[in-house]
């Protein structure tokens, strides 16, 4: 694994205690954060937050054993990386939902939240 530059203090092996929904929604907390930057018209802070995404992308990347999982999680940051270099605030809406949906607990939290 690279060095950190926004979770400097996060490990693997902390970064892995977590719950595979926490990770998740830690993740989709950044893109959120993307999100209302680029909404803004702030892609400096829309950049430090995906920055910060895959930061944590690849911590849960690096522990993911279930094959299914970390071939989604590799397709996501694929997409995250072409948002990154074209950001479009429709397309990145999307990747976001599409990305909270891989777990289960993590979607039903969000949901159960805005409802």
């Amino acid at each position: 694994m690279y060095p950190l530059i926004y979770q400097k203090n996060m490990t693997s092996e902390k970064w892995n205690g977590y719950p595979r929904s926490q990770q998740i929604l830690s993740i989709a907390n950044e893109m959120n954060r993307a999100q209302n930057a680029l909404l803004k018209g702030n892609l400096e802070n829309a950049e430090h937050a995906w920055e910060r995404a895959f930061e944590l992308t690849d911590l849960t990347i690096e522990g993911s054993r279930a094959t299914t999982l970390l071939k989604e999680l590799l397709r996501f940051r694929e997409m995250l990386g072409a948002v990154f270099v074209n950001p479009d605030p429709s397309t990145h809406l999307k990747l976001m939902e599409a990305f909270i949906a891989l777990d289960p607990g993590a979607y039903n939290a969000l949901h159960s939240f805005r409802n």
